[in-house]
């Protein structure tokens, strides 16, 4: 819950923003890209998750399903059907790369909405990584699938020949800021959740009067994040979808 500190004036200090704080597990110093910290746990729990649902929960697979193989067949045929669906039949056979990035990320938010969890999607480190990783193999499957072609993507054809240039530079600008709003997207909408969830929090412990009030804002704003963590796993994934349908379908 928020942590609320009284002033030298008496008033509240609310620190919403201390949940995302990356910090060592084990020994002291600085943090580094191999150290174990908060963020690798959780991405270790989330994985964790997704084998005991994925592999573990579907192992006695049977006609008449139980819960566990009923999630895992759901999320599996949603995804695949937005995959066929967006980018065509050429498209399936990158449905494994694509459900992983969409259950890692649908996992990684459910778990950051637990009691004294860390939301490892809240990070623009690890939202960047995913959205690079999107980014340069839709580039590569652009140039392998099509080769100079690909940059067909960025001719307007159908626009006059006075402004192909001018769209030209404007569709190669909008190209490369994809990993940009890809990522930021995703660790925006789920660190500003989070914060204001836990600035409700805050004022729950400022009195009687103020204390239903925030309780029930508490209430709305989690009931509004379990929706937000399904919508923006949804996003980044369908996004994917259609950056993939250009690199595989790259003229206008």
């Amino acid at each position: 819950m928020a942590e609320t500190t009284q002033s030298a004036e008496g008033g509240l200090s609310f620190h919403p923003l201390d949940q995302f704080e990356v910090y060592r597990l084990f020994g002291e110093g600085p943090v580094h890209w191999y150290t174990i910290t908060n963020v690798t746990l959780w991405m270790a729990i989330a994985v964790l998750c997704i084998v005991l649902l994925l592999v573990m929960g579907t192992r006695k697979r049977a006609v008449v399903p139980n819960r566990t193989q009923s999630i895992a067949e759901t999320l599996y045929g949603f995804i695949y059907t937005m995959v066929e669906d967006v980018t065509g039949k050429d498209g399936v056979k990158y449905f494994p790369y694509i459900f992983t990035l969409f259950i890692f990320i649908l996992m990684s938010n459910f778990l950051g909405l637990l009691p004294m969890a860390f939301t490892t999607t809240s990070h623009i480190a690890v939202t960047a990584v995913l959205a690079l990783a999107v980014f340069i193999a839709v580039t590569v499957i652009g140039f392998v699938k099509n080769g100079v072609s690909f940059l067909g993507l960025f001719w307007v054809s159908s626009a006059p020949l006075a402004l192909r240039p001018i769209l030209a530079v404007i569709e190669g600008i909008s190209y490369f800021v994809r990993p940009v709003s890809h990522s930021i997207r995703l660790a925006g909408n789920v660190m500003a959740g989070h914060a204001v969830l836990k600035v409700f929090a805050g004022f729950a412990q400022v009195g009687l009067l103020i204390a239903p009030f925030a309780i029930f804002g508490v209430i709305a704003i989690y009931a509004l994040e379990v929706l937000v963590a399904a919508i923006q796993a949804y996003v980044f994934t369908i996004l994917t979808c259609v950056y993939l349908k250009d690199a595989l379908h790259p003229s206008h």
